[in-house]
């Protein structure tokens, strides 16, 4: 019987190999199978649906003022539009603000936010964020802050910023024009007003930014300095994205940053602000009144253009005012001072006082605030 031919060690050494390899490619496959395929891209229709995206920031679909259909898709990095049926009047409010937002907004709150957080505690809030704009629509391009008295994690804050990187069309901010300001190195122009439910401070840009990183509490600073916020107000989210009027699909936010370092915070520029008193005499009768107010700079450094805030209480008017220029009427005010007594140093007054009518019974306001720090009352 011939015998059989004996296999070589160079060949049983490459069967083994093969075998080996083989081995190998099962191994992997089988964990391939077994391992979460990548996140995919979300779509939102919902008007008020919401995902998470990058761990940490939450995107808000948020179609508010329009019954037409709006959707979003949450990508790796931000957002992006993808159907904006329908339109309203560009003498209006817009009909959505789809968003990508960290802290807490309506009750959603981004994983791990710090916000909520104190302004006197918050040493800086760096953000950076990146645009991708459309022409065949009628928008702005906002990045929102929201300020409060409480740590608010639900319903409307008191005061909202707006910083527009770019508007398309014939639209504007609420309120009017109050003048021009240079805000983290950019020139702005500067809107105020209230919408009905909040304060609205709009800083526009001249032109459109495509992408920036800045520092949110420049912005925070100057609502104070205003007398729209104050150091002991928080900090409750910080947003980014388009308010559209016509169309809308194609826009998108690209990439979105932001960090909150609560270490803690200035209240602002030095000699802008300092510790105060506030003397506040009045004569009432029925009906109307007239208030006296004495402004006392207590702290050590000169303040150059001070603006004295407070709340005046329910059913009272201011009809005129002299020494200084007190707006809005009613509700949250502020008295800022006129060229002649811009200037409070240290140790001395100013004054001014108003006329006003009131219903019910007479109070007057309980907490002051100079340049954004609270005061004592004599």
């Amino acid at each position: 019987m011939p015998s059989l031919p004996r296999r070589s060690p160079t060949h049983r050494g490459l069967l083994g190999a093969l075998l080996t390899l083989l081995t190998a490619l099962g191994t992997l496959a089988a964990l391939l199978a077994s391992a979460p395929s990548a996140a995919a891209d979300t779509a939102i229709c919902e008007p008020f649906g919401t995902t998470t995206v990058q761990g940490r920031y939450v995107v808000q679909n948020n179609r508010w003022g329009t019954s037409d259909a709006q959707c979003v898709t949450a990508t790796s990095t931000g957002f992006r539009i993808d159907r904006a049926d329908g339109s309203v009047p560009t003498n209006g409010a817009p009909k959505s603000y789809p968003s990508i937002f960290d802290g807490c907004h309506y009750t959603v709150c981004s994983p791990g936010t710090e916000l909520p957080a104190r302004l006197g505690t918050i040493a800086a809030a760096p953000t950076s964020i990146s645009y991708s704009y459309v022409s065949n629509a009628v928008y702005d391009a906002a990045y929102d802050i929201w300020l409060d008295p409480t740590p608010r994690t639900d319903g409307v804050n008191r005061t909202e910023i707006m910083v527009w990187f770019d508007k398309v069309g014939s639209v504007q901010p609420v309120g009017s024009p109050v003048g021009s300001a240079t805000v983290a190195g950019r020139g702005w122009q500067v809107w105020a007003g209230n919408n009905g439910s909040n304060d609205v401070l709009s800083f526009v840009a001249p032109s459109a930014i495509g992408s920036w990183s800045f520092d949110v509490m420049d912005f925070v600073r100057q609502a104070v300095a205003r007398g729209l916020a104050r150091d002991d107000w928080y900090l409750t989210s910080v947003q980014a994205g388009f308010e559209p009027w016509q169309n809308g699909a194609g826009l998108a936010v690209t990439s979105f940053s932001s960090t909150v370092d609560t270490s803690g915070g200035g209240s602002g520029d030095p000699g802008t602000s300092a510790a105060c008193k506030v003397g506040y005499a009045t004569d009432v009768w029925t009906g109307g009144f007239t208030a006296d107010v004495t402004v006392a700079n207590t702290g050590s450094a000169p303040v150059d253009g001070w603006n004295l805030a407070f709340a005046l209480p329910s059913g009272q008017r201011i009809t005129n005012a002299w020494n200084a220029a007190v707006s809005p009427a009613s509700g949250a005010v502020t008295a800022s001072s006129l060229t002649h007594n811009a200037h409070l140093a240290p140790g001395g007054t100013q004054t001014f006082g108003f006329q006003g009518t009131y219903a019910g019974t007479f109070a007057k306001p309980s907490a002051f605030s100079l340049n954004g720090t609270p005061c004592t009352v004599a």
